[in-house]
């Protein structure tokens, strides 16, 4: 028998969630949790076999709960349920370390399956969110074919900071990688760049620079990064802040 826990915040979709799951000879209800603190003390008291996690829900929003119950060790595996068809959420919630990513309109027969994926310690992402990923995996450049030729001449330095540009680091978090000042780091962006890294720009400059390059010694040229940024930024940009505004 598979215990679930349930955590939503609204106790209408709670008791619909029990009334489906429980009309499964193999899955029991063994509980619920109106936000993401009483998600965590019910976890904790009850150990269930998979905990189903609300995003959005007060006190204790359910990615940064899932963070918690995943890095106190706790066994049961997490299947977020949520209304919200956003990337970023799905991002959030498997990098907290979610086991699956499930909307709120599946049916029973799906939302039990996936109950079912889980407690077996495999994981799980609902279909659209799964052609999505497929979609941006072949659209981005293939393995070994190299750096766009807009940035082939940027030094060995230069393509170290597009490197930490690319795993979403702000300005602040590179100059402490690199050992210079966050002064230093808006310079090589020049004037009119973002003040951060984060944001649409990070998301074209990651689907190209996805390769790790040793340092250099030479620091990058003054503004040069702006200048190539903006030359690699209209091939991909208009599909990245597409995704976004279809989300």
């Amino acid at each position: 028998m598979i215990s679930v826990l349930l955590a939503d915040d609204q106790e209408l979709v709670r008791e619909g969630l029990r009334m489906m799951l429980e009309a499964e000879e193999d899955i029991s209800v063994v509980g619920e949790a109106g936000n993401g603190k009483e998600a965590l003390a019910e976890a904790r008291r009850l150990d269930p076999d998979v905990l189903l996690m609300d995003v959005r829900m007060p006190e204790l929003d359910g990615i940064e709960a899932t963070r918690r119950l995943v890095e106190a060790g706790a066994r049961a595996r997490i299947l977020v349920l949520t209304t919200f068809d956003l990337d970023e959420y799905v991002y959030r919630a498997m990098k907290a370390g979610a086991s699956g990513f499930l909307l709120k309109d599946a049916k029973r027969e799906q939302l039990a399956a996936a109950v079912r994926t889980v407690a077996r310690g495999e994981s799980l992402l609902a279909p659209p969110i799964t052609r999505r990923l497929i979609e941006d995996f072949c659209s981005r450049p293939p393995p070994g074919a190299g750096l766009p030729e807009a940035a082939a001449d940027l030094s060995q330095r230069e393509l170290e900071v597009l490197r930490l540009l690319a795993r979403g680091l702000s300005n602040a978090e590179i100059a402490q990688e690199l050992y210079v000042s966050e002064t230093t780091v808006k310079g090589w962006f020049g004037p009119g760049a973002p003040s951060e890294s984060r944001g649409p720009l990070n998301a074209t400059v990651k689907t190209h620079v996805n390769h790790i390059f040793p340092a250099s010694p030479n620091p990058p040229r003054d503004g040069v990064l702006r200048g190539r940024l903006r030359q690699l930024q209209p091939t991909l940009t208009g599909r990245v802040q597409g995704t976004a505004n279809n989300a």
